[in-house]
Order: structure tokens, then C-alpha cells, then sequence
């Protein structure tokens, strides 16, 4: 089950698979038919990047039947969603940064994130299947105070797309069954989230398909499949860490 990473090396990005401890560098396109050079960097002496460059992370809103229950909401019949500002974007190991325009609650929600390895536009389900690279970890980090701020309009975007909020990786997982999987977040060493993807009510496929029917996605593009129960505030000093096995742990600290 090959997992993809970028990471800066000595002042030079590079990508390639994980082995181990060490990242086997590829040269190409990730996403078509990257070369292995030979090279291998240990991870250790690496700085971790995001993945993969997105033009786009597009995120879900109740797309779990316990997170929809618990809140009494109706099963959505269509996907419902916003979408994360490119300047959010932040690898694990980085800091998530308090706005200094705001100072309310933020909250972390670990999610599932779906990378788009081709261009898809009104795809079918199949055909969003076979365009899916692979599977990351994401942190969906909130100003949750701002959404309802304005009984005129609800601000989703405003509220998850300041800079160092939307936190993914660190690696990107391909032949892997999302179906099989549990995201676990872990604030402070407690655990806060413990849920399984099963329990999605858009599976990846046929999100994918929902999302290009709207807009065009292209390689690189991710889809953040929304979090369910557990989520909760976290306050200036503390950790918190994604994990989804066979994928990796995404951690970061928040101040």
C-alpha cells in the first residue's frame, strides 16, 4: 500500500513514497507516472509539506449519520458543503495560529480527505472512483463563534479559512479501502474522536461524482468528507493529532 509524501530537503522540495524511515524520491508527476530516482532521504532530517498543492479543499457539513442524529438535523439528499481558502493550507508539525481578528472558541475536526489524481468534470461514479489518487488525514480547524455571527448569512468559509486552518496529511494513502477505516483526534493525549467511515453518508465515490457535477476538480484537489461526533474546542498550548491508520498521524500544535 504505497503512501506518498512531499518534504523539503536541504532548501529542495521533493516527493516520493514512504519506506520506513526514509522517503524513496520520485521525479514526474505524482499523480502520472512519477519515476523513482533512486535517492532517499531520511525522514528525520526532512521538513514536512502538505502532500499534495491543492487549487482547492472542498468540505463537508453533516456527512455522518451519528454527527446528523446528535444534532437532529435531516439526512442531507445532496452533498452540503464550503469550501477552504488555498492560503489556509498547513502541513503537520506546523503551528495552527489563533486569528488575531478573533477571539472565540476554536475547534478541531478530524476528517477523511479524498485526493483527486485526475481532472473530473460531471463525472460518473465509476469514473470519480477510478480518479481518486488516494486518502490523507485533515484537521478542519474553526472559528466556530463566526459562522452564526450574522443572522443574514451563515460565514463557513470566513470561519475555516484563516491562515493555518485547514491542516492536512502528512502522508497521501493509495490502494487503501476507505470503508475499512476509524479517524481517531487526540487532543492533549485524551482521545476525542473515535469514528468509522462506514459510517459516511456520502462515500467517497459518489462524493467525488456529487462535487463534479458542480465544478471541475483537478489532480491535486481535495475533498475534506466532514467529521462526526466529538468535536470540541482547544485552547492556546495545546496538541492535537489526527490519526488514521494505514494513512498516518497528522499533529499539530495550536497557540
Amino acid at each position: 500500500m504505497p503512501r506518498w509524501m512531499r518534504v523539503n530537503h536541504k532548501g529542495r522540495d521533493c516527493f516520493g513514497t514512504i519506506e520506513g524511515d526514509t522517503l524513496r524520491v520520485h521525479s514526474g508527476n505524482m499523480f502520472t507516472g512519477a519515476t523513482a530516482t533512486g535517492e532517499s532521504i531520511p525522514l528525520a532530517e526532512a521538513k514536512l509539506l502538505t502532500p499534495t498543492v491543492p487549487g482547492k479543499m472542498v468540505a463537508l457539513v453533516d456527512n455522518y449519520h451519528a454527527l446528523v442524529a446528535k444534532l437532529g438535523h435531516a439526512v442531507p439528499d445532496e452533498p452540503l458543503y464550503f469550501l477552504k481558502a488555498g492560503s489556509s493550507f498547513l502541513a503537520g508539525g506546523e503551528t495552527i495560529r489563533m486569528p488575531k481578528s478573533y477571539s472565540g472558541k476554536v475547534i478541531y475536526e478530524g476528517e477523511l480527505g479524498v485526493v483527486v489524481g485526475t481532472r473530473l468534470s460531471q463525472a460518473s461514479e465509476a469514473d470519480a472512483q477510478a480518479g481518486i489518487f488516494g486518502y490523507t488525514c485533515i484537521n478542519d480547524v474553526t472559528a466556530i463563534e463566526i459562522i452564526a455571527r450574522n443572522p443574514g448569512f451563515a460565514q463557513w468559509t470566513r470561519a475555516k479559512s484563516f491562515d493555518t486552518f485547514g491542516v492536512f496529511g502528512p502522508a497521501i494513502a493509495t490502494s487503501i479501502d476507505p470503508s475499512t477505516l476509524v479517524v481517531k483526534t487526540i487532543l492533549n493525549e485524551q482521545e476525542r474522536q473515535n469514528y468509522p467511515v462506514a459510517d459516511i453518508i456520502f462515500p467517497p465515490a459518489k462524493l467525488v461524482s456529487l462535487v463534479s457535477q458542480d465544478m471541475t476538480l483537478e489532480p491535486g484537489d481535495v475533498i475534506a468528507c466532514g467529521t462526526s461526533v466529538g468535536v470540541g474546542s482547544m485552547k492556546p498550548g495545546s496538541t492535537v493529532s489526527v490519526i488514521i491508520d494505514g494513512i498516518g498521524t497528522l499533529t499539530n500544535r495550536f497557540e
